[in-house]
Parts: structure tokens; C-alpha cells; sequence
């Protein structure tokens, strides 16, 4: 991590700012990807209410790579934490832009951007994502670096399989 001014910036902070998010609503999978600032392309869920959808991962905990099995033992203790807080969410998978990187995550409303930079930390986390209505903003979990823009968000229908929590 390097500093900007007084907040501590991970240092895969360019990696979290052009990542690329898709969320599996019950009745859509949306793609959220990061446009410029103002921009809100396409429709916010109807199912989070207008609440801040946070994205979290328990995968490759402090920017190292971990095995298949590692990864998912930490994602599912997430689940299970998420579930514990009886928090709305929705699987998600995090990447790069060319799908050459994608970690499996959850997607949750009912928690402040505080109590989820706390939960992206516990999971040792550098950054997690906070979607609303008007912004797309990276979150530090050890500081309060952020980074807003916009976003747009396009999905497609599912012709099959339920997938509502």
C-alpha cells in the first residue's frame, strides 16, 4: 500500500477501479461495470430498495493468490457471517474486464459502508465495492480511501433456476 494525502491506497488500487462486477438477481444477472463520474447507465435492482448494495469477497485474503480449497472454506465462513446478520444478498463474481481474474462474492444490502469495509478487513480484504444509485465507489478496508465514479449496468433474463436469497 502507498499513501495519497492521508489515506492509505492498496496497492492493486487501479485493478479494483477498472474491475467489473455480475450479480445474480432472482430474476437477472446484471453486469456493473465503472463509467465517469455522474454517469448511471441502465437500471439500479429494484429488489435492494435503493439501500447500498456492498460487494464482498473472502477470496485470495491479503492479495495473495490462495488454493481453490482455501478460497472456498473463506467464502463459505463469509456466507455463513452474512446469513448470521440476516442480510439480504446475492452471489456475485468480481473480475478484470477480460475475465482473465474473477473471485467468487456476495453481493448484500443492510450494512453501513463502515460495517462493510469491517467485513471485507475480518476476511482480509484490501477493497470492497459499494453500488448505489448514483455511484460506483471502491472502498479501502484499512483506510478511508475511496474512489467514486459511475457506472451502467446491463443483464440479461434467466430462462431457468432460481437464485433468491
Amino acid at each position: 500500500m502507498h499513501a495519497i494525502g492521508a489515506a492509505v491506497i492498496p496497492r492493486n488500487w487501479e485493478h479494483y477501479r477498472t474491475a467489473v462486477v455480475d450479480i445474480r438477481f432472482p430474476d437477472r444477472t446484471v453486469h456493473i461495470a465503472p463509467r465517469p463520474s455522474d454517469t448511471a447507465e441502465g437500471s439500479f435492482p429494484e429488489v435492494a430498495g435503493g439501500a447500498t448494495v456492498h460487494v464482498i469477497t473472502a477470496w485470495n485474503p491479503l492479495g495473495c493468490t490462495a488454493s481453490a480449497d482455501a478460497n472456498a472454506r473463506a467464502q463459505s465462513l463469509l456466507l455463513d457471517e452474512v446469513h448470521r446478520r440476516g442480510l439480504s444478498w446475492w452471489s456475485a463474481v468480481g473480475g478484470d474486464v477480460c475475465g482473465r481474474h474473477s473471485e467468487e462474492s456476495v453481493a448484500v444490502v443492510g450494512l453501513s459502508d463502515t460495517a462493510a469495509r469491517d467485513l471485507g478487513r475480518r476476511f482480509g480484504q484490501d477493497a470492497i465495492f459499494a453500488w448505489t444509485p448514483d455511484a460506483w465507489r471502491i472502498l479501502a478496508c484499512d483506510s478511508d480511501a475511496a474512489t467514486v465514479s459511475g457506472w451502467s449496468a446491463s443483464g440479461k433474463g434467466r430462462s431457468s433456476g432460481p437464485d433468491g436469497h
